[in-house]
């Protein structure tokens, strides 16, 4: 990926044809995971966590590409999605291992981003995805996820 920027903007055009397709809200969150998994090297995990409606103060595991986790459910302030969703801002972790407050997926994750997806200026989700890389992520990453959990936030 010589220019990050190019290649970015080419996907997020997949993606929007995909948000347009006639899909269900899952199978369309579902392929925008396949789609950057496939696409961006480092990006070894992607998943969607939902709000829980009934709780308000819980993540719930959405459509994902990657290794199984056993966080389907995070509460709000646990873990860098919980402090995201919490806070509502985007955390950007480029070295996990110096996390005191770090749910650990797998011991192959290395570094970390969760973008917040609003909907009606209210937390809705959250875009995460998880990198075997130290310090993968740039400004363009940062940049170009908020744009896809932007154009997702439809969905939710």
């Amino acid at each position: 990926m010589t220019d990050r920027k190019v290649f970015f903007d080419s996907l997020t055009k997949s993606i929007d044809e995909v948000l347009k397709s006639k899909k269900n809200r899952d199978d369309k969150l579902k392929t925008v995971c396949r789609l950057l998994k496939e696409n961006v090297p480092h990006y070894n995990w992607v998943g969607f966590y939902l709000v829980d409606k009934k709780k308000q103060n819980e993540l719930v595991l959405g459509p994902f590409e990657g290794e199984p986790t056993e966080h389907v459910r995070i509460a709000f302030g646990k873990g860098i999605c919980g402090q995201a969703a919490k806070l509502e801002k985007t955390f950007l972790i480029q070295d996990v291992s110096k996390e005191t407050n770090y749910l650990s997926c797998s011991a192959n994750v290395k570094s970390e981003i969760v973008v917040p997806i609003f909907k009606n200026r209210r937390i809705a989700g959250e875009l995460d995805i998880d990198s075997h890389a130290l310090s993968p992520f740039t400004k363009e990453d940062k940049t170009f996820l908020k744009k896809i959990a932007e154009m997702t936030s439809e969905l939710f």
